[in-house]
């Protein structure tokens, strides 16, 4: 446990669900986690005890939050989980928080296996749709031709993003034609509670967190973690975005819960100090801005040039796209300040340094 760690308190120790059972963390609402095939290893989801007037009548059963990618393991821990934790109930519905393949990736599985309706918003339903069909940030000819531009120079790694065309729909195959939309405010009856959707940007295109005061409990997803910071990325699509400070924003707005809620993450353990955490977040992007403008008054910088000033450790494949990402994403926080200026180089790399 590192010092900020130390502010929060972890209710359940280290407590964790087994592979393919769960944990209770409060009355009807029990703790998945599955593991993933990244440096990022796990994701946390999360069964709600529901009630819910559908075709079939009203009826008694779980609303699932959040799926895990599309993969053979995954679904066979669901199996174990179906027979196992679900009190004989079926799935009702299966609400996803965004569309990153780690929390869409099996929603189509899900939702066919039970006749479970998905709810998700709407920007991340058609962003998903898009990303399904290739060429939206994830990988191919674009994102090449955008990384580049940023100063990512390695050939090797180059070709093997524009062989990454499918990546996106190799972990998220397919999924529901219709959906429930979930909008910011909008409140979720679930199980006899309350759940209001609140909107995040920055992360993810339209990422739905859920807060249910009475009870004390947040469904964070990525917004909040624990141990690390969220990816918050420039991807190729939106390749003058600024999404760091939509990020900061958005977390900034969750401090109107109660500091003793229950924070139930997507990565990460359950734990108590929400406000503390949102301001770790923000100290955290303070100093990470603070050292992209000493390094680029120092020189000018591109993201490239960034990822030793923000990444102490080697990085992979996997971990470089998105470490990019948030490197440009860093720099165009600085540059929409107005304290940097962008310049594109004969040599076609874009570089920042001081306005």
């Amino acid at each position: 446990m590192n010092a900020q760690e130390a502010e929060l308190l972890y209710p359940l120790g280290d407590a964790l669900p087994t592979a393919g059972g769960t944990l209770e963390v409060a009355p009807g609402v029990k703790w998945i986690r599955m593991g993933l095939p990244f440096a990022l290893d796990h994701i946390n989801l999360w069964l709600l005890r529901d009630e819910l007037d559908g075709p079939q009548g009203w009826q008694q059963g779980w609303t699932v939050v959040d799926c895990c990618v599309s993969r053979d393991e995954a679904k066979a821990q669901w199996e174990q989980i179906f027979a196992d934790a679900l009190e004989g109930l079926p799935i009702l519905r299966v609400i996803v928080t965004h569309m990153h393949p780690d929390h869409l990736g099996l929603a189509h599985w899900l939702c066919e296996r039970w006749k479970a309706p998905l709810w998700i918003s709407a920007t991340d339903y058609n962003t998903a749709s898009l990303s399904i069909r290739g060429g939206t940030g994830f990988g191919g000819e674009n994102s090449a031709v955008f990384f580049a531009s940023h100063g990512l120079t390695n050939a090797d790694y180059l070709a093997q993003i524009r062989g990454r065309s499918n990546y996106y729909p190799g972990l998220v195959p397919a999924l529901p034609s219709c959906f429930h939309r979930m909008m910011d405010g909008q409140v979720i009856r679930i199980g006899g509670r309350n759940w209001t959707c609140i909107s995040g940007y920055g992360h993810a295109p339209e990422h739905i967190a859920l807060a249910s005061e009475n009870a004390g409990l947040l469904i964070s997803g990525d917004m909040v973690l624990p141990r690390i910071s969220t990816n918050i990325s420039v991807y190729d699509v939106e390749p003058e975005s600024n999404p760091l400070t939509l990020f900061l924003q958005s977390i900034a707005r969750f401090k109107t819960l109660d500091a003793d809620t229950l924070v139930l993450p997507s990565h990460g353990k359950p734990f108590r100090g929400l406000h503390t955490r949102i301001d770790q977040l923000h100290a955290h992007h303070r100093d990470r801005l603070a050292e992209v403008m000493q390094a680029c008054t120092a020189s000018p910088c591109s993201g490239a040039d960034i990822l030793p000033v923000m990444f102490k450790r080697p990085l992979d494949l996997h971990q470089t796209t998105f470490a990019m990402g948030e490197a440009v994403a860093h720099l165009h926080t600085l540059w929409f300040e107005g304290k940097l200026r962008r310049q594109l180089g004969s040599d076609g790399i874009y570089r920042f340094q001081p306005a």
